[in-house]
C-alpha cells in the first residue's frame, strides 16, 4: 500500500510543478510580447559604441530616434544603463551585467534567423580604425582604392595610438578594428594574422661605396635612425642586438615611419625598419636597401576586434577585405 500512496504524492507534485512552469512561461512570453525587441538591438549598439551619434550611424537611424530608444530602455530596465562621463557614455553596473548576455543572445538570434549580408556597393557605413603610421602606409593606399571602386558609400575614420590604448579602445567600443603588433590580447578580443613582416636596412648609396652593404662592425659604427612612438630602445632591433651583446648609437628617434627613409639621404645614417615601408627593389634611387648583418625575428601583423562584433556582417566584410588587400599576390600560372 505504501508504493501507490507515494505515486499519488509524486503525481500531485509533478502536476503542481508543471502548472507553475506553464504559468511562468506564459508570464515570460507575455512580458516579451510587450517589449519592442528592436530596443535590444539599439541597446547592443549603444553598449558597443558608448556614444549616441556613433550608435545612430551604426544602426542607420537618426540621433533623436536612438536617444528616444535609450529613454525607453531606461524605463524598461529601471536603470540609467549609460551615464555621461567626459565625452562619452559609461555603462552602469547593470548595463555591464547585461552586455555579454545581450550580445550572445542577439548573435544566436541572427544565426537563427539568418543575418542579412552586407551589401557594400549600396549600403552606407562608417568604420573606425586604429593603426600606426606604418599600418597606414602599408594598408590605406590599397584599401581606399578598393573601397572607392567597390564600396563608395563606406567611410573610414582612422586614429593612431599605442597598442595598449588600441586594445582598450576595441574593448570599450570606441573603434571597430585595430591593426598592429599585439603580442598578448585581452580575453574578449579576437585576432587574425594578416602577414609576417621582416626587417631591412636603408642607407645612402654614396656613403656605402662599392660594397652596397654593411657587415656587423661597420653597422655598429654608424649612427642610426630609430622609429618609435616612445623613443625608447625596447624594440625588436635593439633587443636582437642586446641578445648578441651589442648596442648601436641612436642619432635620431622619431615616431613617423613615413618621414624616416628620406632622412637617410645625403648622410651616414642607417635606418633599420619593416621591409614593407621601403621602396621596392630597383626603385630606391640614391638609397640602397640591404639585409641586416644580424638576425632579427620577424613580427606578426594582426587585426584585432572585440568578440561582440564577430557576427556583424559589415564588420566581417571589412575584415575579409583587409585580409585580401594585404595578402601576397598569387603567382601567375606558368605558360604551358
Amino acid at each position: 500500500m505504501f508504493f501507490p500512496f507515494v505515486a499519488v504524492i509524486l503525481f500531485h507534485l509533478l502536476g503542481e510543478w508543471k502548472f507553475r512552469f506553464c504559468t511562468c512561461y506564459i508570464r515570460i512570453m507575455n512580458n516579451l510580447g510587450a517589449i519592442d525587441l528592436n530596443l535590444l538591438v539599439v541597446l547592443d549598439a549603444l553598449l558597443a559604441e558608448r556614444h549616441v551619434s556613433r550608435a545612430a550611424l551604426r544602426l542607420n537611424k537618426s540621433q533623436p530616434a536612438v536617444s528616444h530608444a535609450l529613454a525607453r530602455l531606461r524605463a524598461l530596465f529601471d536603470d540609467p544603463l549609460l551615464v555621461r562621463h567626459g565625452g562619452q557614455l559609461e555603462p552602469t553596473v547593470r548595463a555591464l551585467e547585461i552586455a555579454p548576455q545581450l550580445a550572445e543572445a542577439l548573435a544566436q538570434m541572427r544565426q537563427l534567423m539568418g543575418a542579412q549580408p552586407f551589401d557594400p556597393a549600396r549600403e552606407p557605413h562608417v568604420f573606425r580604425l586604429a593603426m600606426s603610421d606604418y599600418a597606414a602606409l602599408v594598408l590605406l593606399p590599397q584599401l581606399m582604392a578598393t573601397l572607392r571602386r567597390r564600396a563608395p558609400n563606406v567611410d573610414l575614420i582612422v586614429s593612431q595610438a599605442s597598442r595598449e590604448v588600441m586594445m582598450a579602445q576595441a574593448i570599450d567600443g570606441e573603434i571597430d578594428l585595430a591593426l598592429g603588433v599585439f603580442p598578448t590580447l585581452a580575453e574578449d578580443l579576437r585576432t587574425s594574422l594578416l602577414f609576417e613582416e621582416h626587417f631591412a636596412c636603408l642607407a645612402d648609396a654614396a656613403s656605402l661605396g662599392v660594397k652596397k652593404t654593411l657587415d656587423l662592425p661597420a653597422y655598429l659604427q654608424r649612427p642610426h635612425v630609430l622609429v618609435s612612438l616612445r623613443g625608447d630602445t625596447g624594440n625588436e632591433i635593439d633587443l636582437a642586438l642586446a641578445a648578441a651583446g651589442h648596442k648601436r648609437r641612436i642619432a635620431l628617434a622619431l615616431p613617423h615611419w613615413s618621414a624616416a627613409p628620406g632622412l637617410v639621404l645625403g648622410t651616414d645614417l642607417v635606418l633599420t625598419v619593416a621591409r614593407r615601408i621601403l621602396p621596392r627593389d630597383g626603385e630606391a634611387g640614391p638609397l640602397t636597401i640591404f639585409a641586416p648583418p644580424f638576425a632579427i625575428p620577424p613580427f606578426a601583423f594582426r587585426q584585432i576586434w572585440h568578440r561582440r562584433r564577430d557576427g556583424d556582417p559589415a564588420h566581417r566584410w571589412l575584415r575579409d577585405l583587409i585580409a585580401g588587400v594585404l595578402a601576397p599576390p598569387t603567382a601567375a600560372p606558368a605558360a604551358v
